[in-house]
């Protein structure tokens, strides 16, 4: 796994690579939200997301296996990894995919990126679970206040005769609360398997669920495969469930854990911005400053758990972390 890669291998990352891998985590993973922008127009949100695990899973684990990595597990791992790649690519990116059919992709970023004020709520609910520090809740709040400035246009539109646009963002809450939760199971999990291959496995399961579940929902009939259809799936299978993870796991092998986080609240601003040059998307003045206090609140929480935790147990918990 590449928390044991040793200090020899880590002198073999070069400038150029590691600025690639960070393009790759910051703008792929941020364009995603364009993307499946694109494609929730065209496919439903079990079919889009089923059909690009599927494929990415696939993918993913045949390289695994030109690597020689071991891909079978105990059951008791598989069922956990099966359970995890259902909470995080099933609940959590189904939400998202079923909210972005009605939600402008930057608010969609925007009320994701607040899962790790989810994260730590949650943690420090359960046994045994650590305080925040000072900066920790002063991130907490800033960030749910600015979640409430963010939603307030779209809360006022869909109290106002919209129940579409409610339906969508209780989608996208319910899509976040199940990433969280797969996060943190996957996190306690301590599971054995290689990154790449659990995330293989993961999206494997994930995939078949959300692509059996929606054809026994008759959802063939609204599945257009058109010209915006298969650059969107393209585009999610290689650029976020590919290169982006795969950028993500080497920095992991070559870069301070601090740096490799800022992922969290930069790709809400990458999201938002494409949204606004390619779709043509128009936020109000109250999701700008909602957008600005939920980055601010993202960076002040993810710095606060990595002064609290230390490196060694971060890289264990961001190692589990699957593909977008």
């Amino acid at each position: 796994m590449p928390a044991s890669k040793s200090h020899s291998e880590h002198k073999t990352a070069t400038r150029a690579s590691i600025v690639l891998a960070f393009a790759c985590v910051y703008f792929f993973w941020g364009s995603t939200y364009t993307a499946i922008r694109i494609g929730a127009a065209e496919m439903p949100a079990l079919l889009l997301a089923g059909t690009r695990f599927l494929l990415a899973g696939v993918i993913l684990l045949a390289w695994c296996r030109w690597l020689g990595l071991r891909l079978v597990w105990p059951a008791k791992t598989m069922l956990m990894l099966g359970v995890i790649g259902l909470l995080l690519l099933g609940g959590g990116n189904v939400g998202l995919v079923y909210a972005e059919q009605t939600v402008p992709s930057g608010l969609s970023s925007l009320v994701f990126a607040v899962t790790p004020l989810y994260v730590a709520l949650i943690e420090m609910a359960l046994p045994g679970g650590e305080p925040l520090p000072v900066r920790g809740w002063l991130g907490l709040m800033l960030g749910f206040a600015g979640l409430a400035a963010l939603l307030w246009p779209s809360l006022r539109n869909g109290l106002g005769g919209d129940p579409a646009l409610l339906w969508a963002l209780a989608a996208l809450f319910a899509g976040a609360l199940s990433w969280t939760v797969g996060s943190i199971l996957s996190r306690h999990a301590r599971l054995k398997a290689n990154s790449f291959v659990a995330a293989s496995w993961q999206m494997l399961f994930a995939g078949a669920f959300n692509f059996l579940l929606g054809t026994a929902l008759g959802q063939w009939r609204h599945f257009h495969l058109n010209t915006a259809a298969i650059g969107s799936m393209a585009y999610l299978i290689t650029g976020g469930s590919l290169l982006g993870y795969t950028g993500f796991i080497y920095l992991l092998e070559h870069v301070p854990v601090a740096k490799v986080v800022s992922y969290t609240y930069v790709n809400p601003v990458v999201a938002v911005l494409l949204g606004i040059f390619l779709l043509h998307e128009r936020p109000v003045s109250a999701e700008f400053a909602g957008m600005s206090s939920i980055v601010v609140a993202v960076f002040l929480l993810t710095t606060a758990q990595v002064k609290a935790k230390g490196k060694p147990q971060l890289i264990e918990e961001l190692e589990q972390m699957p593909a977008e």
